[in-house]
């Protein structure tokens, strides 16, 4: 059997009117659950793209250089991809309330750079 991934739009939507049956999910208001499920297809589809893709390539003795370089670029992105959808729904914000570790502190940047 086939999984499907979450953009599918029907899918989705059944998931966000399935979460807006849920009092957790309600206390934030009524675009919580809608919010909630695009973040869930869209960390889902970032988790199958890291570890299908992104990893496989990072973990590949072949890959050098400038193309290993690049291969970590796009698994930060994605990681930040993850993050904000960590971040956008007020049902995740208790993870971490604010988003300040999400800032570069300039100071480690420059002795990482250096």
């Amino acid at each position: 059997m086939e999984t499907k991934l979450w953009p599918d739009v029907d899918r989705i939507k059944l998931l966000g009117d399935r979460l807006s049956e849920c009092p957790m999910v309600n206390q934030y208001g009524a675009e919580e659950a809608p919010t909630l499920a695009i973040a869930f297809a869209d960390i889902e589809q970032s988790m199958v793209t890291f570890l299908n893709e992104q990893l496989t390539r990072i973990m590949d003795p072949s890959v050098r250089g400038e193309e290993l370089e690049d291969a970590l670029m796009d698994a930060r992105e994605e990681f930040r991809h993850i993050a904000y959808h960590l971040h956008d729904p007020q049902f995740f914000r208790v993870i971490e309330p604010t988003h300040d570790w999400l800032n570069i502190d300039e100071n480690k940047l420059g002795k990482i750079n250096g």
